[in-house]
């Protein structure tokens, strides 16, 4: 009977010490926050930093841009003064659904554009100028005058907006190419007439 008592605890110290070299750390302890530091926004990986701009950067990028930039330059001007941010998956997401919205704003802006330039195409203006009797201008019609005759139309149209090579100095019917916006181009006919005064119409 003592036999078998002594050769049970032998067994369960057995076990003890197997059970105590399975658990045993293998290598050096572990030290708090080790992990969190390799996983850490600011550790930079093959000398750069991956940051997600918050503001345009000269020679850098735009909102919204993920850029490498090194970890100086980022820890010491561009996160301080706000012009960034870390590229954690949750800043990542929220940039991608930024950018789906203003993805359909500029389709928006873009359709109504279009419809813009389909009106305008419609349409044909006239503006009044002083002029020889060979048709030659006293002075000339500019962008400024055409974006004027356009808004009276009811169309806001910028001077920059409208294209034309130079000031018109004759009488006569031209094409006026403008650029709407993104990739948005149209046309409108102009009439240059002479002005009607009372001594031309007796």
């Amino acid at each position: 009977m003592a036999k078998t008592t002594q050769s049970k605890n032998k067994n369960k110290a057995k076990a003890k010490t197997a059970g105590a070299k399975t658990t045993a750390p293998v290598g050096p302890p572990r030290q708090p926050g080790v992990e969190r530091r390799k996983n850490h926004p600011l550790r930079a990986k093959n000398g750069q930093l991956s940051i997600l701009l918050t503001n345009t950067v000269p020679h850098l990028g735009s909102p919204g841009d993920l850029v490498k930039v090194k970890p100086g330059y980022a820890r010491n001007y561009l996160l301080p003064q706000g012009l960034a941010t870390f590229a954690t998956p949750h800043n990542l997401r929220i940039v991608e659904k930024h950018r789906e919205r203003l993805r359909a704003l500029e389709a928006a802006r873009r359709a109504d554009l279009m419809a813009l330039a389909a009106q305008i195409a419609q349409r044909s203006l006239t503006i009044e100028a002083n002029a020889n009797e060979e048709g030659h201008l006293y002075g000339s019609v500019n962008a400024d005058q055409i974006a004027a005759a356009l808004g009276a139309e009811g169309f806001a149209i910028s001077t920059e907006n409208v294209r034309i090579e130079g000031p018109l100095k004759e009488l006569g019917l031209y094409t006026i190419k403008l650029h709407l916006g993104q990739d948005v181009d149209t046309e409108v006919k102009l009439w240059v007439v002479p002005t009607h005064t009372e001594e031309a119409a007796s």
